[in-house]
């Protein structure tokens, strides 16, 4: 017997820009078909250009998605807003029908596509966990065995009996979220949807996601937190312009998409100040598409002298994202640039042996100097880089509860007579 749970066979779906799908009535249709003849003649005589109306007000959202699912894997879909991700979780969890292709699903689906998903506005908290239950085929008894787990999950034991139209955003999240892994479907499909939680609540839903993810249930996540699809995911999908363009292993499949931005925002604007023009900032590590900590990394910056400079330099700063300074490199501590006349370049390598940032976001900060004229210029714009989630110390991954700074080094232990 076959061990797939999900089956995505050539799946497309296309909707139409700017127009909003209207009742039409069986005469509507009669008349539409008569009077086509007399448009189309009307617009030859006038010479109109002939343009589709496919090409006019349609897009495809999904084009020829094809991917096997199987039971138990925990599935990461990523990709930039707009590549397709929700429209593809949508066809999955029957909420709309693909155009062409096929889906084949094994096993109840429970999904968390958006607030309330699922959720009646006028029965209570109460009465939308029997009803989702229900839809998901269960038997009562086998709900009210798991109601008090779902309650109290939620943290809503006083708004239990309560009208779900009265609830916050959060409630509806909380108490959302708490249905759909707490009932057991046997595959759950997650949207972007627990990122309106608080962070505390976020901690919680992955914390139980990876419980789910143990149990022997399929799971589909789609998620802009790369280190919660790291952690929970084993594989994963890139979805771009609706198709998926890699698949495989969830670490590969994270670097590369990383890789994928950090190529697209290193090809930024020119940025000038009063002597220099830069041209290009990269951050890369040694080796590997993405910097990690510990990794060698090389900074690159190029710059276009605007007039004549004898002793130019650079100053090259590490900052957080909120300014804090963190660590700095200057260029003629290892090494002199010649003399640049106006409109020549040079390109300044800063390298790094070993990056002891832990995972997280940053920004480099540039000062362009003069030495022989005592010219100090600040660009005015920092390149963010990000240094991604990766096992050290024998493995394990470490959060922002570390700080920022990793420590290459190690400890021991020695058991002392009391």
């Amino acid at each position: 017997m076959s061990n797939v749970a999900i089956r995505c066979d050539g799946v497309s779906k296309q909707y139409r820009i700017g127009e909003r799908e209207s009742y039409r009535a069986i005469r509507d249709v009669i008349t539409d078909t008569m009077y086509a003849p007399f448009r189309r003649l009307r617009s030859t005589i006038k010479g109109l250009p002939k343009v589709p109306r496919e090409s006019q007000s349609s897009f495809w959202a999904l084009d020829d998605v094809s991917f096997e699912v199987k039971q138990g894997e925990v599935i990461g879909i990523i990709g930039h807003n707009g590549a397709g991700k929700s429209t593809l979780l949508k066809v999955l969890s029957r909420i709309t029908s693909p155009t062409k292709g096929e889906v084949d699903i094994r096993g109840r689906v429970g999904s968390l596509l958006e607030v309330g998903t699922g959720f009646h506005p006028e029965l209570t908290g109460r009465e939308n966990v029997f009803l989702n239950g229900s839809i998901l085929g269960m038997r009562r008894a086998e709900v009210e065995r798991k109601f008090d787990e779902i309650v109290a999950f939620a943290e809503i034991e006083k708004f239990i009996d309560t009208p779900v139209k009265r609830y916050s955003t959060g409630m509806y999240v909380r108490l959302a979220f708490a249905v759909a892994v707490h009932l057991e479907p046997e595959v759950l499909i997650v949207d972007e949807v627990l990122a309106v939680g608080d962070a505390e609540f976020q901690k919680k839903c992955f914390r139980k996601m990876q419980e789910v993810g143990k149990d022997n249930r399929t799971i589909l996540l789609v998620s802009h937190n790369m280190a919660a699809i790291r952690n929970i995911c084993s594989r994963g999908l890139v979805l771009e312009r609706g198709r998926v363009v890699a698949s495989g292993d969830i670490d590969n499949v994270v670097d590369s998409y990383l890789a994928r931005i950090n190529n697209s925002q290193a090809d930024g604007e020119t940025v000038e100040t009063e002597s220099y023009v830069v041209d290009n900032v990269r951050v890369g590590s040694t080796g590997e598409q993405v910097v990690k900590t510990f990794n060698p990394v090389e900074i690159n910056i190029r710059i276009t002298a605007k007039t004549d400079i004898a002793e130019p330099d650079v100053y090259m700063g590490i900052l957080t994202l909120d300014g804090q300074i963190l660590t700095a490199l200057v260029c003629r501590d290892f090494c002199s640039i010649p003399a640049l006349l106006k409109g020549s370049s040079a390109e300044v390598t800063f390298k790094i042996n070993s990056l002891p940032l832990l995972p997280g976001e940053y920004q480099i900060e540039i000062h362009l100097v003069d030495l022989v004229n005592y010219k100090f210029e600040f660009v005015p714009r920092t390149y963010p880089f990000e240094v991604v989630e990766t096992p050290i110390y024998g493995g394990r991954k470490l959060d922002r509860w570390f700080g920022h700074i990793g420590l290459d080094g190690g400890a021991g232990v020695q058991i002392l007579n009391s």
